[in-house]
């Protein structure tokens, strides 16, 4: 069994102050190294306490530590909280990230942010189980979705109608239109949880920011090139989700 925990960063409104973009980030491990991933995220997190003060159970949440003090750290060690996140997320062999981000600019006024955005991240999760391109490559493995428990109900509904309609685009051998291709590797409903209680999901919190930040960023983070830190991942990412970025993301 594999788990993709998601989270976001942006809004998917469309009204005047609404972000440009909105962007998914979701973390998947199989069921077989689950304890050593948050073995090592408990560990990354005592490091950060031992060099920043930052106690093992406060959330990691990217926004909040940009825009707000917290524990009383200069707003470049605040960065460096991230930053370190960032690189130890990078080391670790048998993780996968997958990125989807949506530009609104351009798009029809019926136009569905949020579930064109995960609906497509449910298609490559199903997608890469399917060929089996996750690490350990156990091709016969389902999974599973967990998230930050933000918009539940229309995530249940949209998987639930992927399971029985999923029309796809055909490629040049079937000719043009559709065919259905329910997603049938997902099991069970979207899970939220409660971030504060799930170290993957602050994990995936900091993942989306730094992908928002690389293609929108802020002057802070323009200042210290740290627009450049989702680079960073790079051995992580997920690349068979698009073959058409360098990084894999998915770009609607």
């Amino acid at each position: 069994m594999y788990l993709m925990y998601v989270d976001e960063s942006g809004d998917t409104g469309r009204k005047q102050g609404s972000t440009r973009y909105f962007c998914l980030s979701g973390l998947v491990v199989h069921e077989s190294q689950w304890r050593d991933l948050i073995n090592r995220l408990l560990a990354h997190k005592r490091v950060l306490r031992q060099n920043y003060g930052v106690p093992v159970r406060a959330e990691l949440h990217a926004s909040v530590y940009m825009n707000s003090p917290v524990f009383g750290l200069a707003k470049y060690d605040r960065l460096a909280v991230l930053r370190n996140t960032v690189d130890e997320i990078a080391k670790i062999p048998f993780i996968s990230v997958t990125n989807v981000v949506v530009d609104k600019q351009g798009k029809p006024p019926d136009y569905d942010v949020l579930q064109s955005a995960w609906g497509t991240l449910f298609q490559r999760f199903e997608n890469t189980l399917g060929y089996g391109n996750f690490p350990g490559g156990f091709k016969k493995d389902f999974g599973i979705v967990i998230t930050d428990a933000v918009a539940g109900k229309s995530l249940i509904r949209l998987m639930r109608r992927m399971a029985v309609f999923n029309p796809i685009p055909n490629n040049a051998f079937h000719g043009p239109g559709t065919r259905n291709i329910p997603i049938v590797k997902i099991i069970e409903d979207p899970s939220g949880r409660d971030s504060a209680d799930s170290l993957p999901i602050q994990v995936c919190d900091v993942v989306a920011y730094f992908l928002k930040q690389s293609i929108d960023p802020s002057m802070y983070v323009r200042r210290k090139s740290a627009q450049n830190y989702f680079e960073r991942l790079k051995p992580v990412l997920n690349t068979y989700a698009s073959r058409s970025d360098k990084l894999g993301v998915v770009r609607l």
